[in-house]
């Protein structure tokens, strides 16, 4: 990945791309741009209409791909990325366009010699590489395209599994070891950054606020209270690791999904989704803590456990072809899914009737994050636990409006919650109604995401539907008015969802998972003429 891609040119003109990796400690890619150059070097970040234009048609504010929260996110790290490359005497040259054409054109009008950026493994940024990189090395540009977003490089973890990647996550501990860089200090400061050189007739800008990208300012009202940046994101980890105590003893089941004035996780996913902090950083100071004391615990549940799924998921992401999506993929279940947008929208939009379930998606659309427990209800409630709609449009709610929205991450807890892929245990469901109130048996955490329920007394603000109408009117709240009645009954729908889902299993197994289109459809018309038997039985019953 980081070696030349051709002999390098007689030009002295190097460009940093940034994209993700908006850093400056343990940058790879930066260094050997800075350390090389022998005349300018420009630090480039292209606004990608793809990602940042303004959606009106969207069902919320943001662009079609981006929540609002995410691009104000972006911003931010940019402001910060461009404040860190001028004290070391360099600034951020914003442009703006399809990527691959503004690249192109940069090298060709500043007659670059050398290109440098970070590699990446999505399958967007790997065509978009691609084309740049052809044209890099027909021009006799070097490029050097180092892997640092992770620990490990995926095709090398891949490449000692016989090609395939590990689908489990203790057969990927065995094969990643300890990382090759982890055996010396990484770099961690630039003492200075070479100078950007004359622009010539590129238009360049400063980094965009959310009005000049052609927000409202209405939507800036709701932010996420987590600031982007590498300042923001060092000194959160800083903060983190500061009790060492906590670093030894964090076990990831343990957290408080309801717990949001202070997090029960470090919440550095945002920041290392963009590479504001090196996840390599992160693991070399965890590393440290972990020398200092007497016992800590281990993967899968630990700190480093944390960095170490992320790693697996990127690599079985790398490894199989269509990994986001459930057609062509061989990992993933073939499940005939409902395409119920009713459901999907009372979700997405936080009226479910199921205050726990409103309030987690309330928060998402808030602050653009939640506690990954709160995820794995709200995911499990979309698919396999209630509703049964396809695992594919919640995670394009995700990956629309998480700060930390992260492709190879997003997909495969998806495939994970949906028992389509890693887990299949699909009898173990998460309660909208028990499973928060183990944590939060006041709820204080629907109080503040729904403040249309705060007043209900604790005994049904979990199921505010049980309370006698008396109730509902004097905590001015009455359901079906103020507040909808649940969308399922969690009991039949749980109960319809498992034998959905073994019949799908059934299938799958007997076709050794050659499931065809039509297969699909067989089984779907079975399902619903057995849902329809089933609910002639329970009304004879009655």
């Amino acid at each position: 990945m980081a070696s030349p891609a051709s002999a390098s040119s007689s030009s002295s003109s190097s460009l940093m791309w940034f994209r993700k990796g908006l850093r400056i400690h343990d940058n790879p890619a930066l260094q050997h741009a800075a350390a090389r150059a022998c005349g300018p070097l420009y630090p480039v970040f292209v606004i990608d209409p793809r990602y940042m234009e303004p959606d009106r048609a969207a069902p919320s504010p943001g662009s079609s791909r981006a929540g609002v929260n995410r691009i104000r996110f972006l911003l931010e790290s940019l402001a910060d990325l461009d404040s860190g490359l001028r004290r070391l005497g360099s600034r951020l040259l914003v442009l703006k366009g399809e990527p691959g054409e503004v690249l192109i054109r940069c090298l060709e009008e500043w007659n670059v010699g050398r290109l440098c950026f970070e590699h990446d493994t999505e399958p967007y940024y790997q065509a978009l590489d691609k084309r740049v990189k052809d044209f890099a090395s027909a021009a006799g540009i070097e490029t050097f395209s180092p892997v640092s977003h992770t620990l490990y490089d995926p095709a090398d973890i891949i490449a000692r599994n016989g090609g395939k990647p590990p689908l489990s996550y203790q057969s990927f501990l065995k094969l990643a070891g300890k990382p090759s860089w982890a055996a010396s200090p990484l770099s961690t400061t630039l003492a200075s950054v070479p100078p950007v050189g004359d622009v010539g007739r590129c238009e360049i800008f400063e980094v965009p606020t959310l009005i000049e990208l052609g927000y409202n300012e209405t939507e800036q009202d709701e932010g996420a209270p987590f600031r982007g940046g590498e300042t923001a994101a060092l000194t959160r980890m800083k903060e983190a690791l500061s009790n060492k105590a906590w670093v030894a003893d964090f076990e990831k089941p343990k957290g408080d999904p309801s717990a949001f004035y202070k997090p029960a996780t470090t919440v550095l996913s945002p920041y290392l989704k963009f590479g504001c902090l090196s996840s390599r950083y992160f693991y070399q100071c965890i590393q440290d803590i972990y020398k200092d004391v007497k016992k800590h615990t281990s993967p899968p549940v630990s700190l480093l456990g944390q960095l170490l799924w992320r790693d697996f998921f990127y690599t079985a992401a790398f490894g199989t072809p269509n990994f986001d999506k459930m057609k062509g993929n061989r990992i993933c279940k073939q499940i005939p899914w409902s395409d119920d947008e009713q459901l999907l929208a009372a979700w997405r939009e936080a009226r479910t009737g199921y205050p726990w379930i409103d309030a987690i998606m309330v928060q998402l659309h808030k602050w653009g994050w939640m506690h990954h427990l709160a995820r794995h209800c709200v995911a499990c409630f979309l698919t396999r636990g209630d509703l049964f709609v396809h695992w594919e449009k919640g995670r394009d709610v995700f990956e629309r409006l998480l700060i930390d929205s992260d492709w190879a991450v997003n997909n495969g807890n998806w495939l994970w919650l949906s028992c389509s892929s890693f887990f299949y245990q699909y009898n173990r469901i998460y309660s909208p109604i028990t499973f928060g109130k183990k944590y939060d048996p006041n709820g204080n955490y629907i109080r503040h995401f729904l403040p249309v329920l705060k007043d209900m007394p604790k005994e049904y603000i979990y199921e505010p539907w049980k309370a006698p109408l008396s109730i509902q009117t004097k905590a001015k709240c009455v359901i079906g008015r103020d507040y909808p009645n649940p969308v399922v009954s969690h009991d039949m729908a749980s109960k319809e969802c498992r034998r959905k889902l073994a019949e799908a299993y059934a299938v799958n197994q007997r076709l050794n998972g050659t499931v065809s289109d039509e297969d699909l459809k067989s089984l779907r018309r079975k399902l619903e003429e057995d849902q329809e038997k089933e609910l002639r039985h329970t009304k004879q019953r009655r």
